[in-house]
């Protein structure tokens, strides 16, 4: 047994190599078509986590850093220590050792910059400065914050002086401390270099702080100066916020050594210290979310504050907005999970439908042989295990290879998912011709059995297969319907509802294919003709196994009309809400009250402009002369409605605002377009309105509209200008329609004191972060590998039936066919399939974009969160989407029934039809 063993293993070798040298085109093809699909499939697991590592590094660094820095606080000691110990506590010495501590504390995946993070001591309440000579815009004197901050050495360089320094030990009755200011500051106050300001002390005589230096940030927008914009950047402030009336002062930042900190102690001040904790961006992976979270939560509220008051001071506090911005960014992951589920599922779909077929051809090529080895005593085991050793030594390396081209264009990524994802392909082609052969032969048979799509009758067992499927698919339509992609739950059930859709289809045309056919057979047996009736029945003897490409077809017009959908639904989103922002093509404002003389006529001869409007908008008009503002909208009524008409921002026609028209005389009522709220608020009896140049005019309510050009908010009211009062009716504002409208022309029609925005440019704006552009490539990546594979299974099936196609033509034409019919043939013989494949994939496409667009939100990925949609963003049909896959299919039909045509006519007939012949 172990001599005969050895033997097997000896001969193995020898027969796995004879095959591959008498096949080598199939076997490049195959070891190709591996390659190319591990690398697609090893590539998207790590393009999709670099979208999401880039995507929440950019939700971090977006926001200002003082939400996403973590703050911990300690209040000073307290009065009653010695004061010896009160200063020790702020010297720099102490700070950098609980700064250690403290960054000891922090839990991983939470990785501090300390290139950007800081600490120090700072006062809490901010100090007026008595000296005359600093500005006092309402009188008020200006105040100060003094900042020992350390690391300033390392984060400023100086303009003007030198960086301050501490002489000697100082302590809270020190009478004069150094500092530097920013530039900004310095030119805010008129501080310059040698200035000395007088912070008032506490129970001592008043701080003198000498500028020994003007510095400039050398990151200006780090962190380390960002965290705490007051740092760098002086405020103009009010004493009541609210008030636009309140009087003004100055606010500005005094930067002291740190080696003075305990000299805010001789302050009213308050002085407090602080550790500011900025996150690495270089350190965040979506991976790591989950985590990082906790490590925040503990730090923030947890044990690791514990740990930080045991370090520091136990009234320490912490706080940060870290935590809001990674739950914003959840959120917008989760909002396009199932559509990444929907591209990958779809696209792999069709990509294993393809490896299933090319494993069916090379089973079908290799049919006669095969069958012969089973006559001859081969057991199924043996031979599929021989099969399975030719496709390893082929689809192996190819699949290395295929990984390897993805690592290397897409580093950065984790390789696991990658490498399970290539080992799934290689796995699969290395089975697929094993499996199909040991089905194909289980029964040893002499001859091969009819399997003509007319004549085989489907199974109990494939009706119970399809039933199943049809009880699996209407439950994740019904679940996506409900749930929809908001939950984010990621179910894979629901993500794979498409393709679902798709298999579904795929079986009931095949199913139903036959009854035309046969419908068909009587009528076209009486024509004169002998090519319609030859083609219809060459295509009714096709292989009934032709339900995998079709599969592949209609899974594959599935997903790219589905996904076209998206991508159009996406646009669609984007394209409505920067119509809504601007209310045109281009919107100009003035910078004060009203626009220049002469702008209108400027900006109508700008290339591309095709029309402009001149509205003038009162923002806190106030209907019966309440408290609640409501902007009135004064339009010239032709050119407005013309122009709702073209935006469809509440289209009405130019009549409604010309009932009733009359002139700004006591008693004329103008009719007015409202918003829903005012329209509720006042009725349809007229009201007054006090408009903001103290004029009063009576308008009633005619017509009601959502949304109107002019404003963007939820309340307005729309009247004829020519009926207010001329202060009231000049233009504060230009609409300009024109798609092609020159956005640097326009500007320099403005001038400098009317600012333009643009529709393009807006949406522009709203691709926010790299996942939602990441989630478009993606989508744009599968829905065109989808075709490609579609594409190679149509060939795959048209190359199956190659060989007799052409020893058929071979044939015919020795019985006087003629090359254009032979054609013609053979492109009438491949339409019926073409044509149900693609009527299927417009209806497949339809039905599941139909069936499936309530429960899909494309609001995530149209609009970044800082955006407020206008609803949601909802998936509709795109004809384009359904029509063109669709006809390619066709085309591409078409296009090889011709060239196999051609190929077959430079043969020859000799050759196909030889004795001994097997077709």
């Amino acid at each position: 047994m172990v001599i005969q063993s050895r033997r097997a293993e000896r001969t193995a070798a020898p027969w796995v190599r004879t095959r591959l040298r008498s096949a080598p085109g199939a076997a490049l093809a195959l070891a190709l078509l591996v390659a190319v699909t591990a690398c697609l499939a090893a590539a998207f697991p790590r393009a999709l986590e670099r979208y999401e590592d880039e995507g929440l590094r950019h939700s971090v660094e977006q926001v200002p850093h003082f939400r996403s820095v973590v703050g911990l606080y300690a209040p000073a000691p307290p009065p009653n220590l010695p004061q010896d110990q009160r200063e020790h506590a702020l010297r720099p010495a102490t700070v950098k050792r609980q700064y250690d501590s403290v960054l000891g504390t922090v839990r991983r995946p939470f990785v501090p910059d300390r290139g950007q993070s800081s600490y120090g001591v700072a006062t809490s309440v901010n100090q007026e400065v008595p000296d005359r000579w600093l500005p006092r815009p309402s009188g008020l004197p200006a105040r100060v914050a003094l900042v020992a901050q350390a690391g300033l050495a390392d984060h400023a360089r100086p303009v003007e002086g030198r960086l301050p320094r501490a002489s000697g030990t100082v302590t809270a009755t020190t009478p004069e401390v150094e500092a530097a200011v920013s530039a900004d500051t310095a030119k805010a106050l008129r501080i310059k270099v040698g200035s000395v300001l007088h912070v008032p002390g506490a129970g001592r005589d008043a701080l003198a702080v000498r500028v020994t230096g003007i510095v400039a940030p050398r990151d200006r927008d780090g962190a380390y100066w960002a965290t705490d914009t007051l740092l760098r950047t002086p405020v103009l402030t009010r004493v009541t916020p609210v008030d636009p009336d309140s009087p003004r002062y100055w606010l500005g930042s005094l930067l002291l050594p740190s080696e003075a900190a305990p000299a805010l102690l001789g302050t009213e001040g308050r002085p407090y210290r602080y550790w500011r904790l900025a996150p690495d961006p270089d350190t965040l992976h979506h991976r790591d979310l989950s985590a990082l979270k906790s490590a925040l939560a503990a730090l923030v509220s947890g044990p690791g504050l514990q740990q930080v008051r045991t370090a520091t001071d136990p009234l320490t506090n912490a706080g940060t907005e870290l935590d809001e911005v990674l739950a914003s960014y959840s959120r917008l992951r989760s909002g396009v999970s199932v559509l990444i589920s929907v591209a990958a599922i779809g696209s792999g779909t069709v990509a294993a439908v393809v490896l299933a077929m090319a494993g069916g051809l090379a089973a079908d090529r290799r049919r006669t042989e095969l069958a012969l080895l089973r006559a001859r005593g081969a057991s199924l085991p043996g031979l599929a295990a021989r099969l399975l050793a030719e496709t390893a030594v082929v689809a192996v390396p190819a699949g290395a290879l295929g990984l390897a081209v993805a690592v290397r264009a897409l580093p950065g990524a984790r390789a696991l998912p990658a490498v399970l994802a290539a080992l799934a392909v290689t796995v699969v082609a290395c089975v697929v011709l094993p499996l199909r052969a040991a089905a194909a032969h289980r029964l040893v048979r002499v001859f091969a059995l009819r399997q003509d799509v007319t004549s085989v009758r489907p199974s109990r067992r494939r009706t119970v297969a399809e039933l199943t499927l049809v009880t699996v698919t209407v439950g994740a339509v019904v679940t996506l319907r409900r749930q929809g992609t908001s939950g984010g739950s990621g179910d894979q059930l629901v993500s794979a509802a498409p393709v679902l859709v798709g298999v579904i289809a795929a079986l009931l045309l095949v199913r139903l294919y036959p009854l035309p056919l046969r419908g068909l057979a009587g009528p076209t047996g009486r024509l004169r003709g002998v090519v319609s009736h030859l083609s219809l029945a060459r295509a009714g003897r096709s292989s009934a196994s032709a339900v995998l490409p079709l599969l592949a077809l209609l899974t594959a017009l599935t997903t790219a009309s589905f996904g076209g959908s998206v991508l159009a639904g996406i646009s669609e989103a984007r394209d409505h809400s920067a119509l809504l922002a601007v209310g045109a093509d281009a919107r100009l404002e003035p910078a004060g009250d009203s626009l220049p003389a002469g702008l209108t006529d400027r900006v109508r001869r700008v290339s591309g402009v095709r029309d402009v409007a001149a509205v003038s908008v009162a923002y806190r008009a106030k209907p019966n002369d309440g408290l609640r503002s409501v902007p009135v909208v004064g339009v010239d009524p032709g050119g407005y409605a013309e122009l709702t008409r073209r935006t469809g921002l509440g289209a009405f026609s130019e009549g409604v605002l010309k009932k009733s028209r009359g002139g700004p005389g006591a008693g004329a009522v103008l009719p007015a377009v409202a918003s829903p709220s005012v329209a509720n608020a006042h009725g349809s009896a007229a009201f007054p309105v006090s408009m903001e140049d103290g004029s009063s005019v009576t308008v009633r309510i005619v017509l009601v509209r959502d949304v109107t050009p002019a404003v963007t908010g939820a309340d307005f009211l729309v009247v004829d200008r020519a009926g207010l009062s001329a202060t009231a009716a000049k233009p504060t504002a230009l609409l300009v329609t024109g798609p092609q409208a020159n956005g640097r022309a326009l500007r320099e029609a403005a001038g400098d004191t009317v600012s333009v925005s643009l529709r393009a440019d807006e949406r522009a704006r709203y691709v926010d972060s790299p996942l939602q552009s990441g989630v478009e490539d993606l989508y744009t990546v599968a829905v065109a590998a989808g075709a490609g594979y579609a594409v190679l299974a149509l060939l795959l099936s048209l190359l199956r039936a190659a060989p007799e196609r052409i020893a058929l033509l071979a044939r015919l034409r020795t019985m006087g066919l003629t090359r254009p019919q032979g054609r013609r043939l053979l492109v009438l013989e491949s339409l019926p399939q073409a044509v149900l494949a693609a009527a299927g994939g417009i209806l497949t496409g339809w039905a599941a974009t139909l069936v499936l667009s309530p429960g899909v939100d494309l609001t995530a990925v149209a609009l970044p969160p800082s955006v407020a949609p206008p609803g949601r963003a909802p998936l509709h049909t795109d004809a384009w989407s359904l029509a063109v896959p669709a006809l390619a299919v066709v085309a591409v039909t078409v296009g090889i029934a011709c060239v196999q045509a051609w190929w077959a006519g430079r043969r020859g007939a000799v050759r196909e039809l030889r004795a001994g012949d097997a077709r």
